[in-house]
């Protein structure tokens, strides 16, 4: 099946944001950032403890990727009084999810923000654990069962402190969504049929209806999806591995017009810190509104994804 390359979300009509200055103050707030120890989530810990919140947790596929990470963070923030804690955290597997859920549980009693960062990219034909499609389960699954697991916490910090934000990092790619936009019928086989480009639009696109929704079911939460646009990370080699006929337009994409994760992670951090951000809402960099359309609209779409999630995460408790 042919394919298309979405077309370059630009920032005009974009907010100007600066982390270093323009992130409020974070005392006492306890964060979590999924893939936490390269790129985008990285990024965006490094910029979140220099406003010193009490706690933020870094996620990362085993403790000595996590901790390799944090060592660099405090070389670059050495004045911060932030605790950086490790967190293994395996998105393709419900186990590792349930005990990195159990951790936090167990060791904070606030959770402030939690920013579901971490993402697979055009990956070949695979599936998690639980049977799912490799980049679904891993870039909507995972997510949505660490999200529930952590709900209670997220929902008692609301009642208490009020500004409580959950950011998904989505992609302009969830336009190359399938036409039905999700094949649920086959989400639990590699879908082997399907370019791997629009296995991942199809997650892209889950990760707005799932922030959509969650917005609507829990008005009390700040939910919303973002696009970083164009950054310069090692996911995109899978796309050009992929196709050899895409390998030299990608190189260029990814090499020439894009940008560096340091300004990639301008938009989630606005959308997780700033004033004037709208739950249920998807944002281009940064703070631009205007790129939800087609089926990152469709309420009717959200909710079927919805209940086909709660059904799938049926007794998955900590």
């Amino acid at each position: 099946m042919p394919i298309t390359i979405p077309p370059i979300m630009s920032a005009f009509g974009g907010k100007s944001f600066n982390p270093a200055t323009d992130i409020p103050a974070q005392t006492g707030r306890v964060i979590l950032v999924t893939g936490g120890n390269s790129g985008l989530g990285k990024q965006s810990v490094l910029q979140l403890a220099r406003h010193n919140p009490a706690c933020i947790w870094l996620c990362a596929r085993g403790e000595a990727r996590a901790q390799a990470a944090i060592d660099d963070i405090r070389a670059a923030v050495l004045d911060s009084t932030t605790t950086i804690k490790p967190l293994d955290l395996d998105l393709t597997s419900f186990a590792s999810i349930k005990a990195a859920a159990r951790r936090v549980l167990a060791e904070s009693d606030r959770l402030d923000i939690l920013m579901l960062n971490a993402g697979i990219m055009a990956t070949p034909p695979g599936l998690t654990a639980e049977g799912y499609e490799i980049q679904f389960g891993t870039n909507h699954v995972g997510h949505a069962l660490l999200t529930k697991l952590l709900l209670p916490l997220v929902l008692k910090t609301a009642s208490e402190h009020k500004d409580v934000r959950i950011v998904v990092l989505s992609s302009a790619a969830f336009q190359l969504s399938p036409r039905q936009g999700i094949m649920f019928d086959t989400l639990k086989t590699k879908q082997e049929d399907t370019h791997t480009a629009l296995r991942y639009g199809q997650s892209k696109l889950a990760n707005i209806l799932f922030a959509a929704e969650m917005a609507r079911r829990y008005p009390q939460i700040t939910t919303v999806s973002v696009h970083p646009g164009t950054v310069s990370t090692n996911l995109a080699n899978a796309f050009g591995n992929s196709s050899v006929l895409l390998k030299p337009l990608l190189w260029f994409y990814f090499n020439i017009v894009a940008t560096s994760a340091e300004n990639g992670a301008r938009n989630q951090l606005w959308a997780a810190t700033a004033e004037g951000v709208k739950s249920g809402l998807y944002y281009t960099p940064v703070g631009n509104d205007r790129g939800m359309v087609g089926m990152a609209k469709d309420e009717e779409l959200a909710g079927k994804l919805w209940e086909w999630t709660e059904k799938e995460l049926e007794g998955q408790t900590v």
